[in-house]
């Protein structure tokens, strides 16, 4: 049997959190989706996860919460990610970090799906362990019952995270890149049968620059001023990319990259374009 997934890209605050709630119960219909996974590294306030935020995506089907490297922004989720285990952090985060990177999600039907968040050494984290030491200890410790296994590989070069797909290929269902907030249309199958893309793009306002409002972003470059970030308000865009997944196998039978903007009108459209 093939299982669907959807993977949603960075929610980015408010309005991430609008177009999710907006076009996700649409997309379970249409889609006939088993599960869904979403980053949040983004989603309160464009920096970091709270409680509030986190238990708004669970309510709205989200089914499980990835994250990068604002997972700590908010104070609050240090004890918040030891009450809610379906909110990850990077998994290569030291040992006595506060929460996990992996877990197993349960789809309606029963069938198993291990969710594994890693994060990029290259230009963001080189003091965390090496991303693919720590994903070959997860898989070595994976249940055997556990055929399905999507990885959230947060990271910052596409070099990075091309490799991780390739040492993958054939031992993960798909290796998903999120951080960068721009979609890359290098979606694929890989060889050996995992579903694999670069970056799946962010799910907040599109005219902006990565989320942000422009002109607070032009400031900083312009002028060279620590000017702060402020969310961008307007039309939102999800981006996401569904997943068929061989429930007895665990490869990917196919990769399909989605972007929806919240008007009714476009979206009626693009969803008569999702198969």
């Amino acid at each position: 049997m093939i299982m669907k997934l959807l993977f949603i890209g960075d929610v980015v605050g408010a309005p991430g959190r609008r177009v999710v709630a907006r076009l996700l119960p649409a997309l379970r219909k249409r889609l006939k989706l088993d599960l869904v996974v979403a980053n949040a590294e983004n989603v309160a306030g464009g920096a970091g996860v709270t409680k509030d935020t986190a238990d708004a995506l669970l309510a709205l089907g989200v089914d499980v919460l990835t994250n990068g490297n604002h997972a700590w922004d908010k104070k609050e989720a240090l004890d918040y990610i030891v009450t809610e285990p379906r909110l990850l952090r990077p998994h290569n985060y030291p040992d006595g970090t506060p929460g996990t990177g992996w877990f197993v999600a349960e789809t309606a039907a029963g069938h198993k799906v291990g969710i594994l968040n890693v994060m990029g050494n290259v230009f963001m984290h080189p003091h965390l362990a090496c991303p693919f030491a720590c994903v070959d200890r997860a898989l070595a410790a994976k249940p055997d019952d556990v055929k399905l296994v999507l990885v959230d590989l947060h990271a910052e070069v596409t070099s990075e995270k091309m490799a991780m797909g390739w040492y993958l290929d054939g031992r993960a269902s798909a290796v998903i890149g999120t951080h960068t907030h721009v979609p890359t249309a290098d979606e694929r199958v890989l060889p050996k049968g995992t579903g694999y893309i670069s970056d799946v793009g962010m799910t907040g306002c599109y005219d902006s620059v990565i989320g942000m409002d422009i002109q607070k972003s032009l400031k900083r470059f312009l002028q060279k001023l620590p000017e702060r970030f402020e969310v961008a308000e307007g039309e939102a865009t999800l981006c996401a990319v569904l997943l068929d997944l061989d429930e007895k196998t665990g490869v990917c039978r196919h990769i399909q990259r989605i972007r929806l903007r919240e008007s009714e009108e476009h979206e009626e459209a693009m969803l008569r374009r999702v198969k």
